[in-house]
This record gives structure tokens, C-alpha cells and sequence, in this order.
């Protein structure tokens, strides 16, 4: 069953779309954006919407924001700018306060937070992640974890994809890229949805659960065949006898919540 009140923190490209599903089962929602022209829109859209800057906030926002919601997802990614971990866990450490005890929270995370394994990668790894924004996004893991303990459940997306975010586009023209024989790891914007849904319904909080697509083309077939189809040159590839990557087990979506992925083959989707 679908809560009620919702509170959604931050409402993207992801995030408004969930929005209006979640209006659509019969719930109401609460969506924060930190552009001032989309509070119209929001609101025309039947979103409680709220301007909300974390860091920058009033405590009388913060609260007006979280009230009454059973659930509040937190939805929004690092900036890749200096300081990235100590500014997001500041904005993350601004909002905790106002977080009820009886509040449940979805934090939608990456999995960025994994290593390169060469090989499956489970929730149950320890992950050791290897670029600054994984670091970022592992230690705001941690630090909810350590609040909120069972009442947090904890999505890690793969690379998102769907509608207007044409995988064709992200290597198109470029030159001897590497890892063209690694496998990867690919989330339609639909699935997501269905995801953070599913956890809900299933009231399935205390978890850690990974978001893939169930199967891992090559990297050089991917985004050559993205790029063939919307007509931009496809990259080309270095041949290399190493090459780094990892596999997203999906396993425990699919198991946990009874999860049937909308769009599995990544290939299907271009």
C-alpha cells in the first residue's frame, strides 16, 4: 500500500516523474527543487512544491517540508565540484534533525560506492569506492545508516538511462576509449521507479538493494549501437588485454520484492 504523504528531496529527472506516479496511486507529495521557475510548474502538476536550498534552509521549512509524510525520499546526487564529500554530507547532516522517528526514508544512492571487482558485485560486499563522488555518496550511506538504522532503505542505481537521456550522446565522436570489452550497468528511469515503489509496498526498509538491468551488453556494442541510431559518429575503442569492470547483481531486487524488470535487455532500449 502506497503511503498517503510522501516527501520527495530533490525533483529531477527522476524525481518528478516518481512524483507524479506516486500522486497518480492516490498519494500526496511533497517535492523540493532549488529553481524558483518550477514551483509553478510543480504546482501545476499537483505537487506540494517547496524551494528548498539544504544548508541554506529555515528550520521552519525544513519542518513544513517533512510533515506528516510516512516516507521521505532523498533524491539527489553530489555536485562534482571541490569539497564534494563535505558538502554533501552537510547538506544531507541539515535535514536529519527534522526527520520524525516514525518517518521511513528511501536514500537513492549509487553504485558508484563499488569497486572494479572484474567479477559480480552483491550488497554484501565492503565497498571501497574508487573515484571522489563514490566517496561522497559511501560516507552519506554511512552517516544514515548510523540515524536512521532500520527505518532506511538504501537504493543503489547503476547508470541511468530513458527518455530524454540518450546513451547515444555520451561517448558519441570520442576517441580510443577505453574498456570497450567490460560489461555494463544500466537502469531504465521506469525501473526506478518501480523500485522505489516496490520498497514501499513491500514496506521493505532496513535494506540495501541494488537497481540494474538484468543484462550487461559490452561497452563497445552499447554505445556504438547508441550512437549508430541517432545518427552521431560511434567512438572507437583501445584494444586492451586488462580491462576493469564489475557486474551488478540485480539478484536481490528481483528476490526481496518480487521484482520483475520493466526494460532487462539495455540493447532493446536503443
Amino acid at each position: 500500500m502506497i503511503p498517503k504523504n510522501i516527501s520527495i528531496l530533490g525533483c529531477g529527472w527522476l524525481g518528478l516523474p516518481l512524483a507524479l506516479d506516486l500522486i497518480s496511486k492516490g498519494s500526496t507529495v511533497k517535492g523540493s527543487t532549488t529553481t524558483a521557475s518550477k514551483i509553478s510548474e510543480f504546482q501545476a502538476q499537483g505537487i506540494t512544491a517547496f524551494l528548498l536550498k539544504l544548508s541554506e534552509a529555515s528550520e521552519e521549512m525544513y519542518k513544513d517540508f517533512l510533515l506528516d509524510s510516512e516516507v521521505v525520499i532523498i533524491n539527489f546526487p553530489p555536485k562534482r565540484i571541490p569539497n564534494i564529500i563535505e558538502i554533501y554530507q552537510q547538506q544531507i547532516q541539515s535535514i536529519l534533525p527534522y526527520i520524525s522517528s516514525t518517518q521511513k526514508v528511501i536514500f537513492v544512492s549509487s553504485t558508484s560506492v563499488y569497486q572494479n571487482t572484474n567479477d559480480e558485485v552483491t550488497e554484501t560486499i565492503e565497498i571501497q569506492p574508487e573515484k571522489e563522488s563514490g566517496r561522497a555518496v559511501a560516507i552519506v550511506e554511512q552517516l544514515l545508516q548510523k540515524e536512521l538504522r532500520e527505518r532506511l532503505t538504501i537504493i543503489r542505481l547503476c547508470g541511468l538511462i530513458g527518455y530524454d537521456r540518450l546513451p547515444g550522446r555520451f561517448l558519441a565522436n570520442k576517441k580510443e576509449v577505453q574498456n570497450g570489452d567490460a560489461p555494463i550497468n544500466v537502469i531504465h528511469r521506469d525501473d526506478c521507479i518501480g523500485l522505489i515503489n516496490a520498497v514501499i509496498e513491500k514496506d521493505a526498509w532496513g535494506e540495501i538493494i541494488n537497481g540494474c538491468a538484468d543484462h550487461h551488453p559490452l561497452r563497445k556494442d552499447f554505445y556504438t549501437l547508441a550512437a549508430n541510431k541517432i545518427k552521431l559518429t560511434p567512438p572507437t575503442f583501445v584494444k586492451q588485454k586488462n580491462i576493469a569492470y564489475k557486474i551488478i547483481s540485480n539478484t536481490k531486487s528481483k528476490k526481496l520484492l518480487e521484482y520483475t524488470y520493466i526494460h532487462p535487455d539495455p540493447l532493446k532500449l536503443i
